[in-house]
């Protein structure tokens, strides 16, 4: 089992799925890989400030309230090309990705980032986290 197969089930545990029955999960924790087109975490966060999400996304990192996002400001702050992609990996439509998104990036942008930093290995110290467990 890869890395990524390995954080998608902890991922989806922690968010109370399962990722072999969440393709879109699975296509988001791609993303969040260190060496993927969007440069991880940090590359996610830079692109959602650069399209003007930055207070939303920077609550998601700190370690106050998450403000909620919608669909519309998913699509914005991922740009439609990169919604489209991850809507393809999954096989759903950009609209049901956007809905989905919008429940799960609030919650496992924050769980990245407990310190209300984003650190490098991020992902591979949640997974070792779950691992412990």
């Amino acid at each position: 089992m890869s890395l990524m197969d390995q954080l998608g089930q902890a991922v989806g545990g922690m968010l109370g799925g399962n990722s072999n029955q969440n393709p879109l999960l699975q296509a988001l924790t791609g993303l969040l890989g260190q060496n993927s087109s969007v440069g991880g975490l940090a590359g996610l966060v830079q692109t959602f400030q650069k399209n003007g999400l930055g207070d939303i996304v920077n609550s998601w990192v700190g370690t106050g309230k998450n403000l909620p996002v919608t669909p519309q400001q998913i699509q914005q702050g991922l740009g439609g090309d990169l919604l489209s992609q991850l809507a393809t990996k999954a096989g759903i439509s950009t609209e049901v990705a956007g809905t989905q998104l919008a429940g799960l990036l609030p919650d496992l942008v924050d769980k990245l980032t407990p310190t209300g930093k984003i650190e490098a290995g991020g992902l591979e110290q949640l997974l070792k986290m779950f691992q412990e467990k």
